[in-house]
């Protein structure tokens, strides 16, 4: 070795095996920082990857490995020297981005062309397209990112802190974060930026006085150490706080020694999963905790981590390549390199004695006394499992896998948020001076010097408050402005919420964020009513459908005929001409309808059949009656005004809510005339003007304007469409972590009937109820009476068949009877006859002998 390249390099190793035997198969150099936990394991790995090579295959594999001190220059300058001065075939091991980019800059600027397998974590995917000679010789962590996220989700926190490391190769990753947390519902609040040079406590306090305690760790060991010992001194590892790190820093959590495990009591870490080594290698373990501990002696563990088998297994994979492909260098070992034995960008690792699983797959640790505990696997597409195997079960929470010491213990769930520091209790403002009071009702006692706050949303608020599961401070301050004042009271954290008849609308977004809304949405115009009689000369026959006054008629006819053909045979006037016979049937069929006749009905049957035909239409006649009674009753009230179109073409005076939004949505969308528009402070005020005429109509919300028609429901009425604007929300400041907790005990207050029972209570007091018609729904139709026309039909017809056989029976015995006489008497004249025969010949045998006496 030259004496310039011991200068340059004084810690480079160089291992060479003899040669006496063997000739020599490859060359490789490596490329670590000797000063990190993560090069010290990759370069014992190599080393052992390199020595069991060399005795498996009986071949000499030749490794320089060269310390760059996590230098990005030093690093460029190894590779050269690898490259020109030791003739190396691969260069393994840049640990960073900075590095391997340094370095595969440097290769193409010099037109090298060897392979160079990165082991940083985060390579970008148009890294290879413009060194087609670098290859990602590790699992890419991006995919971290979801399992992460996975976490936050699990757990019901919808933001979280972002604390990193100012390096390219961990803001690579923030991207990937942020997009993860934003498909689990969730959203970075912070990006706090870190250097070595940082000082953390100044960080950690503007951290701290914040409401967000969900913090998510991206960086390398040394620097989250120095994060967690400053935060366990500024008491920000206790309760109520939760730290997650990503495998950056949990996959060396093995390595860290005892006094700094105790400052990262109650981390969650997520870290790639690979079998344990003992487990699968006993004698890869064994010589590496040999060889580590002789090296790096003042290191308090010697157990190998993921970085360890990355560096194992790549340098084995370039050994296999070397074997195959002989002394052939650049483009055929590239591709031997890339397509047979390396799959590192797709994520599935295939070596020559090991496969490490897929990057999609990572372990959960929980750090607890002296050591990080397994707490479970995290799978993409699986979810959550206490184990990996064809028997583990899968769950998209992580709850299922039991309960995580958080920092601070005992054993429970953070929520993730707390109050600011400066604001023990939530100040609320309260509008004074609500249109109605029963929604918000702010009085003052003089003897007390206090306010009392009722109303139906002051008593949603208090119902959603009690369904949070944790207890929150709030006190109530009335506002006497606008609504939109205190919408900006509260963007200028002089309240730290809102609550009362506040309507939802969009101008009040740039201020405050708002709950769903607790009541309906919705703007409508109010106006009075005018008596009016009905000039429809048809409406009496409205309260029936066209097919129903048919069917009524045919049973009708039907059930006469019925009648008419039992009870013909017993009444004289039923019989005679043709014509007087048809109106005499009219008349039955339509007089049963009104009364019994029984005295004029001399058959049971006809009797029975006209019973069932007046019981039905006794129905029938009733709701029709009923029917008939609403369809006038709400004909007299119309309103006078039918739409807006005729307020603007006639210039009429409308009102509107003295401190409501609704007048620059008349103005401006609605595109009403400013002059014409007049605000009112209270309900008595919009019905006097509406009654003298000083207003033609009154635009409220919907929720003010049923109330309003329930005190008024006899004077006035809502017309016109309904304008989807408003509804009545609670409004907190933009970013507050408090308003997904307020969404959900709210849907569970609506859910449970709890504030339908408020809706309810809102209007109780009311005796008028609020009147709605629609006369295209009021016509009875023959589908309401089908089974009282099925019965009176069936007993008419049974009656008429019974009657015809019944007919036909004694037609039968009287022609029998006839037959019979029509005999006897046929048979008497017959014999008659014959006697009378006889008689003659008697006769004829006296007066004319046959043989007269011989003369």
């Amino acid at each position: 070795m030259a004496l310039s390249s011991l200068f340059l390099f004084p810690d480079k190793a160089v291992s060479m095996n003899s040669t006496a035997k063997n000739h020599v198969k490859g060359i490789i150099g490596a490329i670590v920082d000797s000063s990190s936990r993560k090069g010290q394991e990759a370069k014992v790995a190599m080393e052992i990857a390199r020595d069991d090579f060399n005795h498996q295959t009986n071949q000499t594999l030749i490794l320089h490995v060269i310390n760059s001190h996590g230098e990005t220059i030093r690093a460029a300058r190894a590779a050269k020297y690898l490259i020109n001065k030791e003739g190396v075939q691969a260069i393994l091991g840049p640990q960073t981005w900075e590095e391997a980019s340094t370095v595969a800059e440097s290769c193409s600027q010099n037109s090298h062309t060897i392979p160079i397998l990165s082991l940083a974590d985060a390579t970008p995917p148009w890294a290879t397209r413009r060194w087609p000679f670098l290859i990602q010789a590790s699992l890419s962590h991006h995919a971290q990112m979801k399992a992460v996220a996975a976490v936050v989700q699990s757990w019901g926190w919808h933001r979280v802190i972002v604390i990193y490391e100012d390096t390219d190769s961990t803001a690579n990753g923030l991207i990937h974060l942020s997009d993860a947390l934003r498909e689990k519902g969730a959203e970075i609040s912070h990006f706090v930026a870190l250097s070595p040079f940082n000082a953390l406590s100044d960080d950690l306090e503007k951290l701290k006085k914040g409401q967000c305690r969900v913090f998510v760790v991206h960086s390398s060991l040394p620097l989250a150490l120095r994060l967690f010992e400053t935060a366990k001194e500024m008491k920000m590892m206790e309760k109520d706080y939760v730290w997650i790190t990503t495998d950056s820093t949990t996959s060396l959590v093995h390595s860290i020694n005892h006094s700094s495990m105790s400052s990262m009591q109650g981390v969650l870490g997520i870290r790639s999963y690979f079998p344990e080594p003992w487990a699968h290698s006993q004698d890869f373990y064994l010589k590496f905790r040999k060889k580590f501990k002789s090296e790096y002696s003042e290191e308090e563990n010697h157990e190998p981590g993921i970085f360890a088998l990355q560096a194992y297994d790549a340098t084995r994979a370039v050994a296999a390549a070397l074997i195959q492909e002989g002394n052939r260098e650049g483009q055929h070992l590239l591709e031997k390199i890339s397509s047979s034995d390396f799959k590192g960008l797709s994520g599935n690792v295939k070596f020559v004695d090991r496969k490490l699983p897929p990057a999609q797959v990572f372990q959960i640790v929980n750090v607890i006394g002296r050591s990080d505990r397994e707490h479970g696997f995290w799978t993409d597409e699986k979810g959550f499992s206490e184990t990996i195997d064809e028997r583990a079960a899968y769950s998209p929470s992580m709850e299922k896998l039991g309960l995580v010491m958080w920092p601070g213990g005992p054993w429970y769930t953070p929520k993730g948020w707390t109050l600011p520091t400066m604001a023990k209790t939530l100040r609320i403002g309260v509008p004074n001076g609500s249109l109605t009071n029963r929604f918000v009702n702010v009085e003052y006692d003089p003897s007390t010097n206090n306010y009392s706050f009722k109303g139906f949303s002051i008593d949603v608020f208090k119902k959603t408050v009690n369904r949070l599961p944790y207890y929150l401070p709030y006190e109530f301050i009335p506002w006497g402005g606008n609504y939109t004042s205190l919408v900006e009271q509260v963007h200028l954290k002089n309240f730290d919420a809102a609550v009362g008849d506040i309507a939802i609308i969009y101008s009040r977004y740039k201020y405050v964020e708002f709950t769903h809304p607790h009541t309906e949405s919705g703007l409508v115009m109010v106006v009075p009513v005018q008596s009016q009689s009905s000039n429809n000369s048809w409406l009496f026959t409205k309260p029936f459908t066209k097919s129903m006054w048919v069917l009524t008629a045919v049973i009708n006819l039907y059930n006469g005929f019925v009648i008419w053909m039992i009870e013909r045979n017993h009444c004289p006037e039923l019989k005679g001409s043709i014509l007087n016979q048809l109106g005499t049937l009219l008349w039955f069929a339509f007089a049963t309808s009104f009364s019994l006749q029984g005295e004029m009905l001399h058959s049971n049957l006809s009797r029975i059949a006209t019973l069932v035909w007046l019981f039905v239409i006794l129905i029938i006649s009733q709701s029709y009656t009923a029917s008939l009674t609403s369809m006038l009753t709400v004909q007299g009230l119309q309103p006078k005004v039918a739409d807006i179109g005729t307020l603007k073409t006639s210039n009429a005076k409308i009102g509107y809510s003295t401190k409501s939004f609704v007048l620059n949505y008349l103005v401006d969308v609605l595109h009403f005339n400013r002059n014409d528009v007049k605000n009112y402070s209270t309900t008595e005020g919009y019905a006097q003007a509406l009654r003298t005429g000083e207003i033609a109509a009154a635009f409220l919300e919907v929720p003010v304007a049923k109330l309003f028609i329930a005190k008024y429901c006899k004077s006035f009425i809502m017309a016109g469409p309904t304008f989807r604007v408003g509804g009545y929300g609670f409004a907190f400041p933009k970013g507050t972590l408090m308003l997904p907790d307020m969404d959900e005990a709210l849907l569970n207050v609506s859910e449970s009937g709890v504030l339908r029972e408020l809706e309810n209570s809102l209007t109780a007091a009311e005796k008028c109820v609020e009147v709605e018609w629609d006369n295209k729904n009021v016509s009875l139709s023959p589908s309401t009476f089908l089974v009282l026309f099925i019965l009176t039909g069936s007993v008419s017809t049974v009656a008429l068949a019974i009657f015809v056989l019944r007919a036909k029976w004694e037609t039968g015995k009287i022609m029998f009877k006839h037959t019979t006489i029509r005999m006897l008497i046929l048979a008497v004249k017959i014999q008659l006859g014959h006697q009378k025969n006889r008689f003659s010949r008697r006769v004829s045998d006296i007066e004319c002998p046959r043989n007269p006496p011989n003369t």
